[in-house]
């Protein structure tokens, strides 16, 4: 632009002023797609773009996005209709497809819905043991958020900021203003406090032991760029991921690079090898060699590779001298010194099902080659968790490859797109949650929040501290969904009936709004205008999430509905700023186009950006595409030090010795689980279980869509079974299957299949949970939600994170009466 007032395109000068007045008249309509390609301001806005080079143009219908992609949508008479993925996504995901099911499901919550129990009897007496069974009753808007507040007003002033749990956690729809978790902690933040959670449910394990390991989360940091990698790394190995189907969705918008490299990969012939109970999609799709030890055993085979590596000398002596502290502990353990048991490859073949001589071949390979070791997630969401993390780092620092090109290990490529170089721009700041009043209440680890409610005063250890469960009486629960995410169903129902009121804001009736007492219904995120980043490591794009329909029924935004319960707590001042969403949305903008401006990247202004219907798309340094993680530590450890109290790698931690924890100790090392294969309990339950993430959800996202159709089996969550299982207990293909244990049973559809290795079965998270007979405890779920399977203890006293993915159970074929599947049933009343 020549200057700020005026701008040119080929028919001469534009005023600023009259733009201005347009664009923002243009951008108030609630059917862009409709008008944009006929308005003489849509071809005056198109000829002044080209010299913001930054910009994308949408092809055809409303630019917005989800947590599966960035898309345009189609609307016809105020309906979405359809969708088609950005110019830009080098591997559009389908999932997009099933955003018009969202906006139009017939299970979306259409009004304020308050539990008949509560409302009758009040907070006091509201009959909390007929959550997830009792009616609804329809309230205004007003009344609605009346008893909320008046809940927030009565026990902020009877009990404290400790007595209300703002546990908001789950993946919220994308967007940096109508962050649901974020405004909830907002409000409660502004009334007066509350118990928030640490942790999240994803890495829960590895996040904490990274960080007296390595210095930081490690599982959440930018990997070595994707090219290269392509360039430089010869062996990869999968352990315990499946990128082909994680890397589909991303905690913003996706800008699905991953995929990208994983493709170069498989074509430049790199060879690849998955170490995975289950013979996964990414193991089929790169040609990986699919090694399966038995589920829970990683600790056991990655010690026979450390061992293998020791006694045949070919680790890395200097590197391990250099910039590592405690391998000489680790040595002697491997040894057996302490302890007379040898960690060789024959010991760790007699626990992890691998024999041997493969497991000896492997560390061969992996120290004459330049391997990259790539984490997953899941082998530490297992009982003591941390300790499969904590020992590939100290594998890597063995081959002595961290910090090379192509080399070491990488806990995020297989999420978000790790790995994705990094662009230059600017990034968008999303609203604040504003501080917590001084001397409030510790947070909870978020894993533990059903022992919390059922045990107020209890004492935890966590991560060298000491951690008491207040007594909470509210809960209140916006973008997530705790009756899929926490473990041992059962055990949570009970857990929930001890507070006296429970909030959640949902747009549909998830088991988690079926059992709460209040239900507000929030907007799709397609119902209302926002920004969002593409790309989480990469920080590619900007995203302009317009709205593309009008609010549903009498669903409202984030935004409002807290600014809504604000007004009655009197901090609505504190809370909008004064401001209303565009405005917030403008701040945001420009804030972010600052950055970008003195990146010497150039973008309009924001209600010329909001107009247009275009996107962001940042470009990329050369050398970023060839950044290596730890290259800097590596050149220079005393300059670039890590942030451990040594600044090394540390391979035994004092800090986590000091704490003294038997199940969490300061060296890493091999702990039987709870439950295993070799567990007494395995005579009972001799089948292990193996919980995936979902191929068509994102957890339990989408399980209302006709997506349903590609993985249900007999219209409940399919169960995959290894053919010598399935015969000793005459189940065939397609059949009826009751998965069950102690604390639970499930309905499932068998698949009959060698993908899975004897003794495994494999059933995905993100089933809607749907109980039978609710007033019947253990009722069986007939849409198959694992976690009335897993059990519900810490990891470890050190992280306290979840153990969602293991479990011993045993299957027979189900031979009870026929049970309609309900779990998207709209309940009584509403």
């Amino acid at each position: 632009m020549k200057d700020k007032e005026t701008m040119t395109n080929a028919s001469g000068p534009i005023s600023r002023r009259r733009f201005l007045t347009g664009a923002v008249a243009l951008a108030s309509l609630p059917l862009l797609s409709a008008i944009w390609p006929r308005t003489a301001l849509a071809q005056a806005i198109s000829e002044a773009l080209p010299q913001f080079t930054a910009l994308r143009q949408a092809q055809q219908g409303i630019l917005t996005g989800a947590h599966w992609g960035a898309f345009e949508a189609i609307v016809q008479e105020g309906r979405m209709v359809s969708v088609k993925p950005v110019q830009d996504d080098p591997f559009p995901n389908e999932l997009i497809n099933m955003v018009p099911h969202q906006v139009h499901a017939p299970n979306r919550i259409k009004y304020p819905m308050v539990r008949k129990g509560w409302l009758e009897g009040g907070p006091l007496n509201g009959k909390p043991e007929l959550r997830g069974q009792d009616e609804w009753v329809q309230v205004s808007w007003d009344k609605a958020l009346t008893l909320v507040s008046e809940q927030i007003a009565r026990l902020q002033k009877e009990h404290g900021p400790q007595s209300i749990y703002g546990g908001s956690y789950g993946w919220k729809s994308v967007g940096i203003l109508h962050n649901s978790r974020t405004l909830l902690h907002r409000l409660l933040n502004l009334s007066g406090g509350f118990v928030n959670y640490a942790g999240d449910y994803s890495t829960g394990a590895a996040q904490v032991i990274m960080s007296h390991v390595v210095g930081s989360m490690e599982v959440y940091e930018q990997q070595t760029t994707w090219p290269n990698v392509i360039e430089n790394t010869e062996l990869v190995i999968l352990w315990g991921c499946n990128p082909s189907v994680t890397l589909k969705n991303s905690w913003n918008i996706p800008d699905h690079e991953g995929q990208s490299g994983f493709a170069a990969l498989k074509q430049k012939g790199t060879r690849i090898i998955s170490v995975d109970p289950v013979n996964s999609d990414s193991t089929r799709e790169l040609n990986a060699q699919w090694i399966a030890p038995r589920p829970y055993t990683d600790s056991a085979m990655i010690i026979g590779l450390a061992h293998t590596l020791l006694a045949e000398k070919l680790h890395d002596p200097d590197f391990l001298k250099t910039y590592t502290v405690g391998f000489d502990k680790f040595a002697d353990y491997l040894k057996g010194n302490e302890d007379g048991v040898v960690k060789d490859a024959s010991w760790a073949a007699a626990i992890c099902g691998i024999e041997a001589e493969a497991i000896r071949t492997l560390a061969r390979d992996m120290a004459k080659h330049r391997t990259l070791i790539m984490g997953g997630w899941g082998i530490q969401r297992q009982h003591h968790g941390e300790q499969p993390h904590w020992l590939l780092v100290t594998l890597a620092a063995m081959l002595g490859q961290i910090g090379l090109p192509g080399g070491g290990f990488g806990f995020s490529y297989h999420y978000s797109s790790g790995g994705s170089p990094t662009a230059r721009g600017g990034i968008l700041a999303g609203i604040s949650a504003g501080s917590a009043p001084k001397n409030g209440p510790a947070s909870i680890p978020v894993a533990r929040i059903a022992d919390c409610l059922a045990n107020p005063g209890k004492t935890i250890n966590f991560n060298g501290s000491k951690v008491t469960y207040p007594d909470v009486k509210m809960v209140y629960v916006a973008g997530g969904n705790t009756f899929h995410q926490h473990q041992d169903t059962n055990n949570l129902i009970k857990a929930w009936q001890r507070p006296e009121t429970i909030v959640v804001n949902e747009p549909y009736w998830t088991a988690t709004a079926k059992y709460a007492d209040i239900v507000l219904p929030a907007t799709t995120s397609y119902e209302r205008n926002d920004l969002e980043m593409g790309g989480d490591y990469s920080q590619l794009y900007v995203f302009p999430m317009h709205q593309c329909v009008p609010p549903q029924h009498e669903a409202r935004n984030d935004y409002d509905i807290f600014a809504g319960l604000a007004e009655k707590l009197g901090v609505l001042e504190g809370y909008s700023e004064g401001k209303d969403e565009m405005q917030w949305l403008k701040g945001m903008y420009d804030n972010m186009k600052e950055q970008a401006r003195n990146a010497r990247v150039a973008l309009p202004p924001f209600d010329m950006f909001w107009a247009s219907n275009n996107y962001i798309r940042f470009p990329i340094p050369k050398e970023n595409k060839q950044w290596i993680r730890f290259a800097d530590f590596r050149e220079n450890p005393l300059l670039n030090p890590l942030g451990t109290p040594s600044g090394k790698i540390e391979i035994y931690s004092d800090a986590v010795a000091k704490m003294d924890y038997a199940d969490c100790r300061g060296l890493p090392g091999w702990l039987p689980p709870q439950e295993w294969y070799q567990s007494p309990l395995a005579d009972k339950y001799p089948l292990s279980l193996n919980t995936a993430h979902p191929i068509n959800r994102l957890h339990s996202q989408l399980d209302n869509t006709p997506l349903r159709e590609k993985y249900a089996v007999a219209d409940r969550e399919a169960i995959w079974i290894h053919p010598e299982d399935a015969n000793a207990r005459k189940i065939t293909d397609g059949d009826l299957v009751r998965a069950f244990n102690d604390r639970g049973q499930i309905m499932v559809g068998a698949v009959v299949t060698e993908r899975v290795r004897p003794g495994v079965v494999r059933i995905s998270e993100g089933a809607w949970f749907d109980p039978a007979d609710p007033a019947v405890p253990g009722s069986i779920c007939k849409n198959g939600n694992v976690n009335c399977l897993t059990f519900d203890i810490g990891s470890s006293s050190l992280a306290q994170g979840n153990c969602g993915q293991m479990a011993q159970l045993d299957i027979e074929k189900y031979h009870g009466p026929a049970l309609v599947n309900t779990a998207h049933a709209v309940p009584v009343g509403a």
